[in-house]
């Protein structure tokens, strides 16, 4: 037993602790939600951990990106987190991908090789790359909807993709799914209204073409930057984390698929 998991180990036992440590598990998205969930898997054991983002950390992840600080801005985040990770444990194996998710990336993962997909990332696109492949390869996927401009973490839950309400990044990706023929997909989101942005805020972000993160792909400001607070991304990153930690050792109800 590797005494930095023996408190985990008491809850789950030993044979669970093994099935941790030979799963392999992919995060795309190493941001507020997904830097949280990675640390979370590394934090119980996991032992092989894939990591997509293709930004930097840049100054205004600070608020809420466990890996923001002021000594990492302008580094690639897969970087800094892996090293984190290796501070966790130095067992733990990490592969990076510093790539943006397409149709011309989305092979470049060994998609028969993971126990669990992790989908935290914002773009709908993409988001529906990796249900659709986690689909066709028989790899379970969660994936996080929005929890920009959100102030109660209570409010989250994990249920499937066509029971979700009120949040507006769920109804496109309902749709999206129906017209894919992706009739099943577990999903974590926010029954809470967001909250809209103070106007001088908004315009100081979409000002910031500076800042890695604050930019469109095309180099132009982003019109409307969501606003986001440090405890509600952190939550939504540990719920995904707890999901596919229940269910790789098998404690979990899982959602019905």
């Amino acid at each position: 037993m590797r005494e930095e998991f023996a408190r985990t180990e008491l809850m789950l036992g030993a044979q669970a602790m093994e099935k941790l440590y030979h799963a392999r598990v992919i995060v795309f998205g190493v941001g507020g939600v997904g830097g949280h969930a990675i640390e979370a898997l590394a934090r119980c054991g996991v032992g092989t951990i894939d990591i997509v983002d293709d930004d930097s950390v840049c100054t205004s992840n600070i608020n809420r990106q466990i890996i923001a600080l002021k000594s990492t801005i302008g580094q690639p985040k897969v970087d800094v987190m892996k090293a984190h990770i290796g501070d966790i444990s130095e067992n733990i194996t990490v592969n990076t991908y510093k790539i943006f998710v397409n149709e011309a990336t989305i092979d470049t993962f060994d998609w028969d090789s993971y126990d669990y997909a992790v989908d935290a990332i914002d773009t709908v696109s993409a988001k529906l790359l990796i249900a659709r492949y986690g689909m066709e390869h028989h790899v379970p996927v969660i994936s996080c909807m929005g929890v920009g401009n959100k102030l109660y973490p209570e409010k989250l839950e994990i249920t499937d993709i066509g029971k979700t309400s009120v949040c507006p990044l769920a109804k496109v990706m309902r749709r999206e799914c129906k017209a894919r023929g992706i009739k099943k997909l577990k999903v974590l989101y926010s029954k809470e209204q967001p909250l809209g942005a103070h106007p001088l805020a908004d315009e100081r972000c979409a000002m910031d073409k500076g800042v890695a993160g604050d930019t469109k792909r095309d180099g132009s400001p982003k019109r409307h930057t969501p606003g986001s607070i440090s405890f509600v991304p952190s939550c939504a990153g540990l719920m995904l984390a707890g999901e596919v930690i229940r269910t790789i050792v098998g404690v979990s109800n899982p959602v019905e698929r």
